[in-house]
């Protein structure tokens, strides 16, 4: 091996595995011009889980420099991701097919009598109903019956109005950018990654907020 090559790292924040032994083609991507570096340094075992056990690991890259450096010493590895990062292990288990769909159910009716609620809520604060019965007076001279043209227009919108903003309807999306939902949801993978490392430090220094 040329005492001047170099191995690039680029470690993933978090890892989802469902096996013991983790190695470091398992959690980061490894780049060397020798493809037999990359091999071996791919095949380097970074932890080994509880088997059976759910839980996160938290460890830092330094033990993976470490680790290379007893093969090749004259290495120079160049770390391109994250210095902490995160292991998510879950031993393997039968799925419940009928359990999931349980659950995906119970799921959408909570979120479909939730947001009707939310909705039907807010048109009563502001008052949606009047304000529809004195523009449909105002325009057509009638008292309304409570079922014009303006109620099925504004369900309609309603409806159309959700499905641009969630940019998703079905299996189907209006355009490759994110949805909402997909954007708050990394935000609050983001926030519990950073939680964990954060707190792996405290506790490495005796400072913890529990």
């Amino acid at each position: 091996m040329n005492s001047r090559e170099i191995l690039y790292l680029d470690v993933s924040q978090i890892t989802e595995v469902h096996k013991k032994d983790i190695f470091l083609k398992d959690i980061a991507k490894v780049y060397c011009k020798d493809p037999a570096v990359r091999e071996k340094c791919g095949q380097i075992q970074v932890l080994t889980a509880a088997d059976g056990e759910n839980r996160r690991y938290v460890e830092n890259v330094l033990g993976i420099i470490e680790k290379i450096h007893q093969i090749y010493p004259e290495l120079q590895v160049v770390n391109l991701g994250e210095v902490s990062y995160i292991v998510d292990h879950h031993g393997k288990k039968k799925e419940n097919v009928w359990l999931q769909r349980a659950k995906t159910a119970a799921v959408c009716v909570i979120a479909f009598f939730g947001a009707g609620f939310a909705i039907m809520t807010f048109n009563n604060d502001v008052s949606v109903t009047d304000v529809f019965q004195e523009i449909y007076l105002l325009v057509t001279g009638r008292k309304s019956s409570g079922f014009t043209v303006l109620e099925v227009s504004y369900s309609i919108g309603l409806f159309l109005g959700i499905v641009v903003f969630f940019n998703h309807f079905s299996k189907r999306k209006i355009n490759t950018d994110p949805t909402p939902l997909e954007v708050e949801m990394r935000l609050y993978e983001e926030n519990v990654n950073k939680a964990l490392i954060d707190n792996e430090g405290r506790k490495e220094t005796d400072i913890d907020v529990t």
